[in-house]
């Protein structure tokens, strides 16, 4: 197998990416999003329903997020696929959230996939489109503090 030192160099830059954006979830900085996300990304969130926009996915995420307490998300198994100017990524996601104030004896677990699609622009390595896969959850979803509840997938 011959050693392609730029497949190297891309897969550590998206690898990077990925970490720094499950901590942008748990120290809720939702301005970070735009360093790895396109402007017009396509995702779907294990909702079945395909939406766009970078401004859309901040509030679909804060969302969820903005009224629980901390969090943790892990990402591993990770798997990276280049192909010149693209590529695709999928990690396995695990995060532990945790109710706030009343609820902080609840927890929410959610574990599954993102499968994300990549593109090189001038500024780097940029996530055009995400799909995440629900495998499976524990806890109670009232740790959220939201009426809106997940569907789980696959």
């Amino acid at each position: 197998m011959e050693l392609n030192y730029q497949v190297l160099v891309d897969e550590r830059e998206i690898s990077n990416k990925l970490s720094k954006f499950v901590r942008i979830l748990d120290k809720r900085q939702w301005d970070g999003l735009g360093e790895m996300f396109s402007e017009n990304v396509v995702f779907d969130y294990a909702e079945g329903v395909e939406r766009q926009g970078l401004s859309e996915m901040r509030n679909r995420i804060s969302s969820f997020l903005a009224n629980c307490g901390p969090t943790h998300h892990l990402l591993g198994s990770l798997i990276i696929e280049v192909d010149g100017d693209t590529a695709t990524s999928r990690a396995y996601i695990q995060s532990r959230h945790n109710g706030l104030g009343e609820r902080s004896n609840l927890y929410f677990d959610a574990n599954g996939e993102y499968v994300d699609q990549w593109e090189r622009q001038e500024t780097g390595w940029i996530i055009v489109k995400r799909l995440a896969i629900n495998m499976f959850q524990q806890g109670d979803f009232g740790a959220l503090g939201s009426s809106q509840t997940l569907s789980t997938s696959k």
